[in-house]
């Protein structure tokens, strides 16, 4: 994938100004009473609550939301007051809602975050405060990720665990075509380098992925007849939300149909499965977790979202109840006052994670070693569905 420095600059400078800013008034000092009671803590949520990834950003803060309900309200034995902030399109308006969250509510932790490029602008701010950063969501490359952990995936996750996959099963070469943005460059990358190293080839006239432009791309019908007359066995894509909706939309009307379609989980998942209806059947995807999994966990957490939601949860709803359900464990295990610090060095010592995805434990990098699952849309009953295949490689 080739590296494009300047689409950093506008993120890059908003968050260094945004850091600066918080190390001039020092950061955030909230902590409960000194002799450790049951006092209100604050945590903070940036999720996409408008926008393209607006229904991804509600699973979010409803996911959090479950786990609390679940719990009377508390986290670790305290009563947690959830003040959440509009993520909106992406860095730009991720970072300023970081920023009130931080200065003005004074946060003990900050979770969230539905795209890599607010995930890299937001981790400067919640380093600088000294508060520790639980993303639920996308996760690009970080060179300080002292305080930051992820409960979800990093964004090269789900192409390096299907390219085996997708390299038996194709019989030819494979067309690679994503949005234009930090998280599309890194699902992408994930896949074609994999896919490169064991020795497959891309169907795409110059050896390299195709970008569309984001979040401008309606209309993918040209980009789906230069696939199809490429000559294409396969097509491997990531995009999520709108974007989602409209290209499978789009692959089902156009010349390149007949070629197997597979993409990153959040090509299906969700309510953009049922906005795509018919037109997703046959679409192959991986992701870290199925409502399907049979785990005691799991179990109660799809029994708690079905009576309050219509339809299964989400990956995005589950990676945000884990990020709950960790503050849980690391609240509970502080002795004496409740500081951000104190809360990141319990995550640091958590060891093995009870999840609805089942078992998984952060990496020296922060980040989840969990397995994938290979998935089909189909028919279950009446309703279309992300049917589990099989399962797949564990990454991390």
């Amino acid at each position: 994938m080739t590296h494009r420095p300047g689409r950093w600059l506008a993120p890059a400078a908003l968050a260094l100004s945004a850091t600066l800013a918080l190390t001039a008034c020092g950061g955030t000092s909230s902590s409960s009473s000194t002799s450790g009671a049951a006092s209100r803590l604050k945590i903070g949520m940036v999720a996409a609550l408008s926008g393209v990834y607006q229904s991804i950003g509600t699973d979010m803060r409803d996911g959090f939301q479950l786990y609390l309900d679940q719990h009377n309200g508390q986290l670790g034995g305290h009563p947690i007051d959830l003040v959440v902030a509009d993520e909106g399109a992406g860095a730009a308006t991720a970072a300023p809602a970081a920023t009130k969250l931080i200065k003005q509510d004074k946060v003990l932790a900050l979770t969230g975050l539905v795209g890599g490029d607010s995930v890299a602008a937001v981790a400067p701010l919640t380093t600088a405060a000294k508060i520790p950063l639980l993303g639920s969501n996308a996760r690009p490359g970080l060179k300080d990720f002292g305080m930051v952990w992820t409960t979800s995936f990093g964004s090269l996750d789900p192409g390096q665990a299907i390219a085996k996959y997708v390299l038996e099963h194709a019989n030819g070469p494979v067309y690679a075509i994503g949005p234009d943005y930090q998280g599309g460059w890194d699902e992408l990358k994930g896949f074609t380098d994999t896919y490169a190293a064991l020795g497959g080839k891309l169907a795409n006239p110059t050896g390299k992925t195709v970008w569309t432009p984001f979040p401008t791309t309606t209309n993918f019908l040209p980009y789906l007849s230069d696939i199809a007359a490429s000559g294409a066995k396969a097509i491997y894509t990531f995009y999520a939300g709108g974007a989602a909706i409209a290209f499978v939309k789009q692959w089902a009307q156009s010349d390149a149909k007949n070629i197997p379609l597979y993409g990153a989980g959040f090509l299906t998942e969700g309510g953009v499965l049922g906005a795509e209806g018919t037109a997703a059947n046959g679409v192959f995807t991986v992701l870290n977790y199925s409502p399907d999994l049979d785990n005691s966990t799991n179990r109660a957490f799809v029994a708690g979202w079905r009576a309050k939601h219509d339809g299964p949860p989400t990956t995005y709803a589950m990676a945000s109840y884990d990020a709950a359900a960790i503050l849980d464990k690391a609240i509970a295990g502080i002795k004496g006052t409740v500081t951000p610090d104190a809360i990141n060095s319990q995550i640091a010592a958590l060891g093995q994670i009870d999840s609805p995805r089942g078992q998984w434990q952060f990496n020296a990098q922060h980040a989840p070693v969990q397995k994938w699952y290979l998935r089909k849309v189909g028919t279950d009953g009446r309703a279309l569905s992300n049917l589990l295949i099989q399962d797949l490689n564990t990454i991390g």
